[in-house]
């Protein structure tokens, strides 16, 4: 009868350790990386939503915060809130997104635009 050894099938035991280690990190990446589109894709909508409203406050300044609104829209965006104080638009926004183990999450963006003063 031969004894077996104290190491052995240990290989077995590192590689799924090594193996879910890889996996772990991978995911946590992926992660950081789909929360950092939506963020940037927030901040995308906010600014051109932002840039909409004050071209559209300089003539029709009751039309400009709807004007924020759909241009977030298209942007697939949620427009949180729109103001217009002395020609400068302030919009916030927010873009929903999931994370495998973490459910849904809102990424949040606010920005502002207005009218460009003269040059000298």
């Amino acid at each position: 009868m031969r004894r077996g050894r104290r190491d052995e099938g240990s290989a077995t035991v590192w590689m799924v350790t090594v193996v879910a280690v890889v996996w772990i990190t991978t995911m946590a990446v992926v992660d950081v990386g789909v929360a950092r589109v939506a963020a940037l894709r927030a901040q995308s909508a906010a600014d051109l939503s932002a840039l909409a409203a004050a071209a559209r406050a300089a003539t029709a300044q009751g039309e400009a915060c709807a004007r924020a609104r759909t241009v977030a829209t298209a942007n697939g965006a949620r427009a949180n809130r729109c103001s217009i104080s002395q020609g400068i638009a302030t919009v916030s926004v927010s873009v929903r997104f999931a994370l495998p183990f973490f459910g849904t999450r809102t990424a949040v963006a606010v920005a502002k635009a207005g009218p460009v003063g003269p040059r000298l």
